[in-house]
């Protein structure tokens, strides 16, 4: 691919990872007020009429009928637990704390490829993903004195659950379209956490609308940034720059609510983020094998 095109691909990488690092910082405002379930409708509603507008203005409503409704109803309820975990670790942790965590989902796809797509994973990745897992239990800290918390472990099960849509998506896509799956995730999550979440459900604040609003918007734009990313770039090429989330959320928890991680968190995530490079490295070296050949 032209380096053009990968430069474009990085700089919408960039923009998407900003837009939702704000969605995030939302999210983490919204969920100190009201129940996960119902911080996971409201994200959903405020994003799904964007999202019809732009499946109708691209494919036309017919598309979203012709899916695999098994698999489309499974990654429905996978993303239905999915969004409320990560929102009720944010809740207690800080925004960096929650990424690195949740960047262990790169070496869960990796894995759960190989055991369900049946895709080719030598020795070396194997390493990584190990090597990966060694940085989360670093930042969890198991000694009881780090994030190895309810919340924390909130996020490890929202990374798996996105990790395993992910994964979903690979098989998905060979017969569904992008418009039809990003549809049919976002009105599961919306109903389906709406549903769960009106026993308990708080009356939302005049106030907080304008942030609800706020929250879908930039939702729905970081997502298609991120979707136009892989687009115009490689992924090998484009992908580790979603670590740049980390760089956002630490000027959130700064900014906003005035705290930092430790530096054993750090540590965890430098271990992490750096088997998530290599894993990338190593596929774009499987995919272009001549690269290997240059000095």
């Amino acid at each position: 691919m032209a380096r053009h095109d990968n430069f474009r691909g990085i700089l919408l990488m960039l923009l998407a990872v900003l837009l939702l690092s704000c969605m995030d910082a939302g999210l983490k405002q919204m969920s100190a007020h009201y129940p996960p379930f119902q911080v996971s409708a409201l994200r959903g509603a405020a994003s799904l009429p964007l999202v019809i507008a732009w499946v109708l203005w691209t494919v036309g409503g017919r598309a979203l009928l012709r899916v695999r409704w098994r698999l489309q109803m499974v990654r429905g309820l996978i993303g239905i637990a999915t969004l409320p975990a990560f929102v009720y670790g944010l809740r207690f942790l800080p925004l960096t704390t929650a990424y690195t965590l949740f960047f262990v989902a790169p070496l869960l796809i990796t894995a759960m490829s190989a055991a369900f797509l049946g895709e080719k994973v030598g020795p070396q990745r194997w390493a990584a993903i190990l090597a990966g897992f060694v940085g989360v239990l670093v930042a969890l800290r198991p000694t009881g004195e780090g994030a190895l918390t309810w919340a924390g472990l909130a996020v490890i099960a929202a990374a798996a659950g996105y990790a395993t849509a992910a994964v979903m998506v690979r098989a998905l896509s060979r017969t569904d379209s992008t418009q039809s799956m990003m549809f049919w995730m976002v009105v599961s999550m919306t109903f389906g956490s709406a549903a769960l979440a009106a026993p308990g459900w708080v009356a939302v604040d005049s106030g907080d609308w304008l942030l609800i609003a706020a929250i879908g918007i930039v939702g729905a734009l970081g997502q298609w940034a991120l979707t136009e990313a892989f687009v115009r770039g490689e992924a090998s090429v484009v992908s580790p720059f979603e670590y740049s989330a980390l760089a956002w959320g630490v000027g959130f928890d700064l900014a906003v609510w005035g705290v930092l991680p430790d530096s054993i968190t750090w540590i965890g995530a430098a271990i992490i983020v750096s088997a998530g490079i290599y894993l990338m490295r190593r596929e774009r070296e499987a995919q272009h094998p001549e690269a290997q050949l240059q000095p």
